[in-house]
């Protein structure tokens, strides 16, 4: 495999958290990794290496979990001078007022079936955070620079799919369509957003406007 002449796009979801150890709804709540976590991404950065894959550039969300990860899978991968772009809109699915919550424990007080629907339902988004919540993320301060009324207390699949959609058209598939190794630690819910996002441009197999001589592959470890 020429390295040169192969665009890679590499989906990588944050290694196993606090709150995914303890069944809880996370969404935009910044929780760390626990060890097994840890120890996942290191692994992924072992694979990707041992697989021939290189990275030019990563991205990742503003939450630890995430960010933390796409750290120990550059340093497995003695990558760590590449540029590493935090972002937002690759955040989790934002799950309203759900979120700290145990997922057992929710469905046994509202039934299986409502929980169902909050969390699969493509457009129904789960109950949300009231305005004046200390939760809601226009309280914190990471969010400082953006405008309030872009920032959800509560969101659909579909809403996040709209919401990961600008970092797919102006930065990923921008970077692919040089040529680039593009690596992206992120979330489920926003991976899952990127693949949709992605699928036709992966699909056509040529990201370089017509040069049979520069590919796309891509690699969800």
């Amino acid at each position: 495999m020429n390295q040169s002449t192969h665009a890679s796009l590499i989906l990588v979801r944050h290694g196993l958290s606090t709150w995914n150890f303890e069944n809880r709804f996370t969404g935009w709540t910044d929780v760390g990794l626990i060890e097994k976590g840890i120890e996942e991404a290191r692994r992924a950065g072992r694979i990707l290496c041992q697989q021939g894959y290189s990275v030019n550039i990563a991205y990742t969300s503003m939450l630890k979990r995430a960010i933390h990860t796409a750290w120990l899978i550059l340093t497995e991968m003695d990558r760590m001078w590449v540029p590493l772009e935090c972002s937002w809109r690759l955040n989790e699915r934002h799950y309203g007022a759900l979120q700290g919550l145990n997922k057992k424990e929710t469905a046994e007080r509202h039934g299986e079936e409502q929980v169902h629907v909050w969390r699969r339902s493509y457009s129904v988004r789960p109950p949300a955070l009231s305005h004046d919540d200390p939760r809601h993320p226009r309280f914190d301060p990471r969010y400082a620079h953006l405008d309030p009324r872009v920032l959800p207390a509560s969101e659909s699949l579909f809403d996040t799919l709209v919401r990961c959609l600008p970092a797919w058209q102006d930065r990923i598939a921008l970077d692919l369509r040089m040529g680039r190794h593009v690596l992206v630690a992120a979330h489920g819910n926003s991976l899952r957003a990127l693949v949709k996002n992605a699928g036709r441009h992966l699909g056509r197999r040529d990201s370089s406007g017509g040069n049979p001589h520069r590919r796309t592959r891509g690699l969800h470890v």
